[in-house]
């Protein structure tokens, strides 16, 4: 009697862990393959997303860390959605997430400031590698473009480290983007000077081979000041060249002016002195 009571026993308890079981197997094996093929079809779709992204001749830096970013994102969502299938309860555990990701937002808001101007850069590419721009009241060559910040190298060789937050949301000037750019040299000449011949001396500097013929040389009256009237001098030339130019027009303008007997007045000023009439 007491082994059929021990058998009767032990199949009331089989009949109910059996379907217990075959009900939590189920769902473990679901979810272990459903991570094993989600795992794999992530990785072969961040792999598909960093080629397309080098099809677009999109930065390095910015490919594997687009890819980084997706795979780590994509496989932290497919781990919440197996744990849901086995029975986890993952409302608390997005929530506990949601709520340390608010936090270290708000500890590192100034550097993930820098971190999604860093991303804008290199996906919209305002400037590259080699360009020279203004930016902050600095200006530079670009030597390297990090995801926190941007490297520029000024014309007396100092390296200048420049936030990407600050960078991203300011004014940019490109001053190479352009093939080509307009070289403007001013000059002031005496109210008396002859200022047909004036345009004529400047346009002489203008015959350079750095000097583009299209859009044409052009002199012409930009300003009437209070002791000499400014001749302007405005060609176009290779932005490589536009320097040189410069430098070229500034050393031989004094002289060529002086030789066709135009001067180059210096700032000044006429006082009058008015005296009071002797009281009768």
């Amino acid at each position: 009697m007491d082994l059929n009571a021990e058998m009767d026993h032990l199949i009331k308890a089989s009949q109910a862990w059996i379907p217990m079981i075959m009900e939590y197997g189920s769902r473990v094996l679901l979810a272990i393959v459903t991570l094993a093929v989600g795992w794999w079809l992530i990785n072969k779709l961040t792999a598909k997303l960093g080629k397309l992204l080098a099809l677009r001749n999109a930065d390095l830096a910015l490919q594997g860390f687009i890819s980084s970013l997706s795979n780590i994102a994509l496989k932290i969502m497919l781990s919440i959605s197996v744990a849901s299938m086995i029975g986890v309860a993952t409302t608390s555990f997005v929530a506990a997430i949601g709520a340390a990701g608010l936090a270290i937002g708000l500890a590192l808001q100034g550097s993930l400031a820098n971190f999604a101007g860093g991303v804008l850069i290199l996906m919209f590419r305002p400037f590259r590698i080699g360009d020279t721009i203004t930016a902050q009241g600095v200006t530079g060559t670009v030597d390297n473009i990090q995801i926190f910040h941007t490297i520029l190298r000024t014309g007396d060789n100092q390296t200048v480290i420049m936030p990407n937050g600050s960078l991203s949301n300011g004014i940019i000037t490109n001053i190479n983007r352009q093939p080509t750019r307009k070289v403007v040299f001013d000059v002031g000449v005496d109210y008396e000077a002859d200022l047909q011949k004036a345009r004529e001396v400047l346009l002489e500097l203008a015959k350079d081979e750095r000097v583009l013929p299209d859009p044409a040389p052009a002199a012409v009256v930009s300003a009437l000041g209070d002791s000499s009237i400014t001749v302007s001098l405005r060609v176009w030339a290779k932005t490589a060249d536009c320097g040189d130019l410069t430098f070229k027009f500034n050393e031989l303008a004094r002289d060529r002016l002086k030789e066709a007997g135009i001067d180059i007045p210096f700032p000044q000023r006429v006082i009058r002195v008015m005296q009071d009439a002797p009281v009768k």
